[in-house]
């Protein structure tokens, strides 16, 4: 019962959300319904007043007068084109607010998802996020389709009862007896329904979830021949979801037979009452006909209540989903304060850095060191020692648990939204492209000249490929740039930072599928066309660290040493031993000696 009550209160809750946010529409859809309500309603009266006055005298009198067919016609006629404008603007009405309300929270999703931080991200799968704004959308505001006819039918409920009682108290009664068996019915079917539809909401997101990693991982799944183990663990899913589906399909299959079963049975109780009352001269045949036919219309308001009702679980589940998402805390906190736009490269600060993901052991800790206007600094490390998760804070995809990051003086947590990115670019490891022309995956839709495109990708030394593409900046690249090879698309991506002549550039070994030869032409294009900004590079190759001002290295989340590289590699074992492991790796790949 508890289940039951709380799914009704908060599907109307659901509701009203929609109503109070599209009040005009829903008023139009339910004046239309409430039109419709009551001209089925008016059929009725014309029925039984052509029985009284017309159909019952015609068998007394053996004669038919034209008159009076006329005047039933045009009666059935003028409420027939009443009611069918009651049900276009209930239909439209409804069809309107329903994906109006998607739309919105489709949206608001989607701007939630581009507000948290990546820390939120990690912490929940794609997948789910796809389902949030998609399937658990459609399935919160699913009632709407029916809502305007339910709220306008229970008019039509209304009126009908109150003319079934105006015309045979007794039959009335016995008609209405059916409501109690009714809401029994519904309790029931919410019970059983309810969580069939939590299960199958949350297998949604699963199904969502594996397609996607299939699909993402797809070079992996191909090269390692796991098409077979990938299929049968997508079919696992889809079939739990199919079965829970089946499940609640069984459900409704019971519960809508029966509730249009029901009134039903209610006319029958009526006309065999009805028959009795007109033998004992209680009742008029015509107040027979009337009630038995009002009791029809009844029955379909107890539909539309069924079908909404019937709704409420699946909303309800969707609703708490999407909501969930509207409510995460994991916002970042934004300030007021810009960075004055000069030509000079940006100060970075950083001043007792410590960071460590949820539920995981500290990743940095006490990081403090500075980044001279114009300087470039090479931050070196074995793997895992935090890194990639420095750049993050830099860039403040996340916020450190303590300490600061400062540009020009001004710590990252105090500027407003997208001051930051007005000054500072990150170029990934990972190069990430969209489905569009190389211009769109440079420019990203700034106002950029070719002229200013051409040369960032001279900068970056992707001009020369670009222009061998069969329509060059117009050529399409392809879902993540799948017609590039992983060089050309580190390149490109750092051509999309440069193109913004950022005052501070932060390179996460953004050159790492560079061959040596080429990235020594980038960096040597980087010193000499980007000598007023700054730059922040993660590195581990001699010749990228060797251009460094200053190299920061990194060794178990802590800063170690730092200095230039000459001194580091002199006084700094650890230090020396990882650059030289690293160069000779790379030696070894490319089949040449190192020599010390």
């Amino acid at each position: 019962m508890t289940n039951r009550e709380g799914t009704l209160r908060d599907g109307f809750a659901v509701l009203g959300v929609a109503i109070r946010r599209e009040p005009w529409i829903f008023t139009l859809s339910t004046l239309g319904s409430v039109l419709f309500g009551a001209l089925t309603v008016a059929d009725a009266w014309v029925l039984g007043w052509s029985t009284d006055h017309v159909v019952l005298p015609a068998f007394d009198d053996g004669d038919i007068r034209p008159g009076g067919l006329l005047t039933i016609l045009a009666l059935f006629v003028a409420v027939a084109i009443l009611r069918a404008v009651g049900i276009v603007a209930r239909r439209l009405g409804a069809g309107v607010m329903q994906y109006r309300m998607q739309a919105h929270y489709r949206r608001d999703v989607t701007r939630q998802y581009l507000r948290l931080p990546m820390s939120w991200h990690q912490q929940h799968p794609t997948g789910q996020l796809l389902s949030n704004a998609n399937s658990d959308v459609e399935a919160a505001w699913a009632p709407i389709a029916p809502l305007p006819m339910a709220v306008g039918t229970v008019a039509m409920m209304v009126i009908a009862v109150a003319q079934m009682l105006f015309t045979d108290l007794v039959l009335a009664v016995v008609g209405l007896l059916v409501f109690p068996i009714v809401i029994v019915t519904n309790i029931v079917y919410q019970r059983w329904q309810s969580p069939l539809m939590t299960r199958a909401q949350a297998l949604r997101a699963e199904l969502s979830e594996v397609a996607h990693e299939s699909f993402d991982g797809a070079l992996v799944v191909k090269s390692l021949g796991r098409e077979t183990e990938e299929t049968a663990r997508f079919a696992a899913k889809a079939h739990a979801l199919r079965d829970v589906n089946v499940r609640a399909g069984r459900i409704r299959a019971v519960f809508d037979p029966v509730l249009e079963a029901l009134p039903s049975l209610g006319v029958l109780a009526v006309l065999a009452v009805g028959v009795l009352r007109v033998e004992m001269g209680a009742t008029d045949p015509g107040n027979v006909v009337t009630v038995a036919y009002l009791l029809t219309i009844v029955s379909f308001p107890i539909r539309s209540l069924g079908w909404l009702v019937g709704e409420f679980p699946r909303s309800v589940v969707g609703f708490r989903r999407v909501q969930a998402v509207l409510d995460a805390t994991g916002e970042m906190a934004y300030g007021a304060r810009e960075i004055a736009r000069t030509a000079a490269g940006a100060r970075l600060d950083v001043r007792g850095l410590a960071y460590h993901y949820v539920d995981g052991p500290p990743l940095l800790q006490g990081l403090t060191f500075s980044v001279e206007p114009g300087r470039t600094v090479a931050v070196v490390g074995a793997t895992a020692s935090g890194k990639s998760t420095m750049t993050s804070l830099l860039v403040r995809l996340v916020d450190p648990d303590e300490g600061q990051v400062l540009v020009d003086g001004v710590d990252l947590r105090e500027l407003a939204p997208g001051a930051l990115a007005q000054h500072v670019a990150l170029v990934a490891q990972q190069a990430f492209l969209f489905d569009d022309t190389v211009r769109g995956n440079v420019t990203l839709g700034a106002d950029v000249s070719d002229d200013g495109v051409w040369a960032s990708l001279r900068t970056a030394q992707a001009d020369g490929f670009v222009a061998a593409l069969p329509q060059g900046l117009d050529t399409r690249l392809g879902e993540r740039g799948t017609t590039l090879s992983g060089g050309q698309r580190q390149r490109l991506s750092l051509a999309r930072a440069l193109v913004r002549h950022p005052r501070l550039l932060v390179m996460d070994d953004a050159t790492s599928a560079v061959d040596p030869e080429v990235e020594a032409r980038i960096l040597a294009a980087l010193r000499t066309g980007s000598a007023d900004s700054s730059v922040v590079v993660v590195a581990y190759r001699k010749a990228t660290i060797a251009l460094a001002d200053e190299v920061v290295y990194l060794a178990d989340g802590r800063i170690d040493d730092q200095g230039t590289h000459a001194d580091l590699l002199a006084r700094n074992p650890g230090y020396a031993d990882l650059v030289n492991a690293y160069e000779q790796e790379a030696d070894s790949e490319s089949g040449e000696v190192s020599v010390p």
